[in-house]
């Protein structure tokens, strides 16, 4: 008797265990996100931020809160965050549920110095969401990629920036710049979706499903955000 009752006292104590873990792994996962959103909202307060125009012509905008280098002298970085896209079939409705996204691979540019640096992407096309939403995409590779112009105006932007699939931002240390993203790499963090939402989701359901995913609590401060900021896709007027 002394043993079985030590037994079902073990595994109690087991599913115990178990349920604190989960339990841990989703609020890690869901301050993650609200913290995606506080990022948004102090980029688009620097004063010489992303252009408008930009923002407005985006269909989707991923945040990586705080990517750190993992490897100093070789210059790996790693960082996770979330992506939040317009939602409807031409992407010119409000801005849908998001989506956990992971980044890492090649040097980010860290500016003076900095061991962490919050970075902002833009996608700017279709061609450039489906890249996303299929799999695992190497920037400069499967996607185009530029660093982002910033300020009211675009008169400085190249034609391979304005044409690139993904326009990147950083900022470290109180400073806000276009960034190269190139031979980095975002895929879908789907074990993070899934801690958000408490189910599995893919990237894609979220982002492209027939049905539409409610916005999690943790998650309504960013899509807020974008949706005073942008509320409009600009880039599909004459679409409607």
């Amino acid at each position: 008797m002394f043993r079985s009752l030590t037994l079902t006292l073990t595994l109690a104590s087991s599913v115990l265990a178990s349920t604190a873990l989960h339990a841990a792994d989703n609020n890690k996962e869901q301050g993650r996100l609200e913290q995606v959103g506080v990022v948004m909202q102090e980029v688009l307060d620097v004063p010489d931020n992303i252009p408008q125009e930009l923002l407005e012509k985006a269909e989707c905008v991923i945040v990586i809160p705080s990517m750190t280098k993992v490897a100093i002298g070789i210059g790996g970085s790693y960082g996770r965050g979330a992506m939040s896209c317009r939602t409807g079939s031409n992407f010119n409705g409000p801005w849908g549920a998001p989506a956990m996204y992971a980044l890492d691979g090649g040097s980010v540019g860290f500016q003076l110095g900095a061991e962490s640096t919050d970075v902002v992407l833009l996608v700017m096309n279709r061609r450039g969401v489906d890249a996303l939403l299929n799999s695992k995409v190497k920037l400069g590779g499967n996607a185009s990629a530029a660093a982002g112009p910033k300020g009211r105006n675009l008169e400085a932007s190249t034609d391979v920036t304005m044409r690139a699939e993904i326009l990147s931002y950083s900022r470290a240390r109180g400073l806000f710049a276009g960034v190269s993203l190139e031979g980095t790499s975002l895929r879908p963090d789907d074990d993070a979706t899934r801690a958000v939402y408490g189910r599995k989701l893919s990237a894609r359901t979220i982002v492209a499903g027939k049905r539409p995913v409610a916005v999690p609590e943790s998650g309504r401060h960013f899509v807020d955000v974008l949706d005073k900021g942008a509320p409009r896709n600009e880039s599909k007027k004459a679409t409607r």
